[in-house]
């Protein structure tokens, strides 16, 4: 297989835009550059909560993650972090730079890729075709996003359990939720429409 093929099994984007060897690179770098601006404009819409503020990004790495499949997902959340990184105002409130990756909030965006190599990985393999399979997937994507999120923050709350789960948990678990709902919503409508309903 070319090392230029970042996702072999059916997903939304494959089947919105099948692979074709001649132009596979063009593609993939297309889909790279589109998913990491809607990441990127999905970070605008916060709330600013110290130390992590509520934001549309959580919502678009999932969606990148089951649309683009776990290779395409990771490299595109990579692609954004590195955008974000350089000095793009592309992370949350439009922050940009190495301090949100070293400060309170890196874990998360370091969980950003884990969760989207998860979620694609679930989608790969059928997951989010049907409402039931979307919302356990969205959930487990959360976890995944989470763990890492946690222990690093965790950090900075001087290990304080308590402390962590009350600033970079609890805040959430209304929006996740609300997230999930219309991910459950969108990703089996989406099949629908592609003639793909759930299997």
């Amino acid at each position: 297989m070319s090392s230029l093929a970042l996702e072999t099994q059916d997903t939304l984007v494959t089947r919105l835009w099948p692979e074709a060897n001649a132009s596979r690179a063009l593609r993939n770098a297309a889909l790279v550059a589109i998913g990491s601006l809607l990441l990127a404009a999905a970070s605008q819409v916060t709330v600013p909560l110290w130390p992590v503020p509520v934001s549309g990004q959580t919502f678009a790495v999932l969606l990148i993650g089951m649309a683009y499949g776990a290779r395409l997902g990771m490299v595109t959340v990579l692609t954004y972090l590195f955008e974000g990184a350089i000095g793009l105002p592309f992370f949350a409130g439009g922050a940009a730079g190495l301090a949100p990756l070293i400060g309170p909030t890196g874990g998360y965006l370091a969980g950003f890729v884990l969760a989207a190599g998860v979620i694609g990985w679930l989608a790969q393999h059928g997951w989010g075709r049907n409402g039931a399979s979307t919302a356990v997937a969205m959930l487990i994507g959360n976890i995944a996003l989470y763990v890492p999120g946690l222990l690093w923050l965790s950090a900075f709350m001087h290990f304080n359990v308590h402390a962590t789960l009350a600033a970079g948990l609890v805040p959430f678990m209304l929006g996740d939720l609300a997230k999930l709902l219309l991910a459950t919503a969108l990703m089996p409508l989406a099949w629908r429409l592609l003639g793909k309903a759930g299997r």
